[in-house]
């Protein structure tokens, strides 16, 4: 129940009103959602009878309380119990009731486990996380100093485990590829994190490869790819990813087949950085007539009006355009549907543009290996959220050999019977 009110807005425990209002509606919410979900479950196996007619599934109490710590503080949860008596012919044993919405073994929703990776890489350190958190949720309930220790050893561990996975059971067909520099507890100024996405042949994103790697090296960019093939990694059929000459050097090295794709945003804000301020919205709007005409034709053309436009005063701006020209339209020669992912490396960009924004230069305590584990545990939450490519079912054909002209696919020719 919600306590009585001070004259100064707190309850007798200290903690604000609103926040004893916001628990206590998480709390009957949550006990709400339990008890339909353990109706539901009685309700769809109220058929199953014994010999005598009795009932197999009922309800039986409640669990002991328990508190869960969640977004909107501590709460105390008081969870139903069903009495499952029936019995798993294949294994002889007895049927158990598992709650998706509170499994046994939940102490904490997975949202809390996201901030922790947060606070570490925005310089907080482990034995802070207790009463930092304290503070903002009301209490430290399953967040003692040994849990928060225990977890970033468990992150290392499953980051290890993930980059020692075997890839020969996977088939990446589109990889984009980038440098990101976080700036956050890596031992050497200049690192930065190296990332790798793919597309598999059912359309869906998943994360690669993340790996320190030193200012983009093409050495760094090529142990990487090489560790990746030596567990049995195929060669993607385009790769995507910005001007660092180190990734397709690498690439060229590593995966020859592979095809080539810059990134547009990239390259535009390359070709902008080198025309004065007063030419940029002009030149913007006629690079974007290049990555959105309807084919490669028209896309060639807008180059050369481009080259038209801006060739005069700026070579050297147009020169980062009509050098890479060949990269930059490789996109052309992909289904259309996925022209729109393969422009540009914002798969990767937009995943870590919040971890970016939240985080800092930080010194002294904190290791390479945490930090690299922090970041990995943070991208693996995101692609629980990545979508699938658009007409998912055309990437297959891409990896298939299929030939696409102007976006769409290329029939091959009915073999004529002799």
């Amino acid at each position: 129940m919600l306590s009585v009110v001070n004259d100064d807005g707190t309850t007798t425990n200290g903690s604000s009103l609103i926040d004893e209002i916001v628990r206590e509606g998480a709390r009957r919410m949550l006990a709400a959602a339990l008890e339909a979900e353990v109706n539901a479950y009685i309700a769809e196996l109220a058929d199953e009878r014994d010999e005598r007619g009795r009932r197999l599934v009922v309800r039986n109490g409640y669990h002991q309380p328990r508190q869960v710590t969640t977004a909107a503080g501590a709460v105390e949860v008081k969870a139903p119990r069903v009495n499952d008596k029936r019995v798993d012919e294949a294994t002889g044993e007895r049927k158990r009731f598992s709650s998706a919405i509170l499994p046994p073994w939940c102490r904490k929703s997975p949202k809390i486990s996201e901030v922790l990776p947060l606070l570490y890489l925005h310089g907080l350190s482990s034995g802070d996380f207790v009463p930092a958190l304290e503070q903002f949720l009301g209490s430290s309930a399953g967040l003692s100093p040994a849990t928060v220790t225990r977890l970033t050893q468990q992150w290392q561990a499953d980051h290890a485990a993930f980059m020692d996975r075997d890839l020969a059971e996977v088939d990446y067909v589109y990889l984009w590829a980038d440098g990101i520099h976080l700036n956050v507890r890596l031992e050497e100024a200049r690192a930065c994190v190296l990332v790798l996405v793919g597309v598999r042949a059912d359309g869906s994103k998943e994360l690669v490869a993340l790996k320190d790697g030193y200012r983009e090296s093409g050495e760094s960019w090529a142990d990487l790819l090489r560790d990746c093939a030596r567990r049995g990694m195929r060669a993607p059929v385009l790769a995507v990813g910005d001007g660092a000459l180190g990734f397709w050097k690498a690439l060229s090295e590593v995966f020859p087949a592979s095809r080539h794709q810059r990134c547009w945003v990239h390259k535009t804000a390359n070709v902008l950085n080198a025309l004065p301020k007063s030419a940029q919205p002009g030149a913007r709007k006629a690079l974007q007539d290049i990555y959105n005409a309807e084919d490669r034709d028209l896309a060639v053309k807008a180059i050369k009006t481009f080259a038209q436009l801006y060739g005069t005063k700026f070579p050297k701006a147009v020169k980062k355009i009509t050098d890479d020209e060949a990269e930059l339209l490789a996109f052309y020669d992909f289904p259309a549907e996925h022209w729109i992912h393969l422009r540009t490396t914002n798969p990767i960009e937009s995943t870590f543009a919040t971890v970016r924004l939240r985080t800092k230069v930080t010194r002294g305590a904190g290791s390479r290996t945490a930090a690299l584990a922090m970041v990995f545990k943070l991208v693996e939450s995101a692609q629980q959220r990545w979508r699938a490519v658009n007409a998912p079912h055309l990437v297959a054909l891409v990896r298939a050999g299929a030939r696409f002209e102007r976006g769409q696919l290329v029939e091959r020719p009915a073999t004529v019977a002799a």
